[in-house]
């Protein structure tokens, strides 16, 4: 049975790959995968804080930003584990976060990018995150569907969320 709070993905009309937005996995899902990924060695890396932005509501549907300075993959996993453990947030139609990590020896970044459902949404994150030479953070939006189609105004609001946060 489809989950109903994901089938309110907007698309674009000049999109070509309208067969891969068939496939839109469950929040549950995400949250199994979650803890399937998790292992002990999770446990003794240090919980970043995380900073929450001011939402912006616009037709029904709330963006709000979170943040967190993160050097490794593990605490991504670990800061994505702890906002998921609220409610609010797992609940959320979509989660769309990117992180970037700067490498010393390698003097390259490790970056990474998911749209959750948000076609697109992910690599606009990141791309913003470059632009604005931000390194060793991860920042996620989260967006509660409100019913109205927002169209491109959508992407306004998740760069506009991230950025003040970033900001901030």
């Amino acid at each position: 049975e489809p989950d109903i709070k994901k089938t309110t993905e907007e698309v674009d009309e000049d999109d070509g790959d309208d067969f891969l937005l068939d496939y839109q996995p469950a929040q549950e899902d995400q949250i199994k995968m979650l803890n399937y990924t998790t292992s002990e060695s999770l446990e003794d890396e240090e919980l970043p804080p995380i900073h929450h932005g001011n939402p912006i509501t616009d037709r029904r549907s709330t963006f709000q930003a979170h943040l967190a300075p993160v050097v490794t993959t593990r605490q991504v996993k670990r800061v994505l584990e702890k906002l998921y453990e609220n409610k609010k947030i797992a609940s959320a139609t979509h989660n769309i976060y990117a992180y970037r990590i700067y490498c010393e020896d390698k003097q390259t970044f490790l970056q990474d990018c998911e749209d959750d459902g948000e076609t697109a949404a992910g690599g606009r994150l990141l791309h913003l995150m470059q632009i604005l030479n931000v390194h060793n953070v991860l920042v996620v939006v989260s967006r509660w569907y409100g019913g109205i189609l927002l169209g491109p105004d959508r992407f306004k609001h998740i760069n506009n969320c991230a950025r003040n946060v970033l900001v901030e």
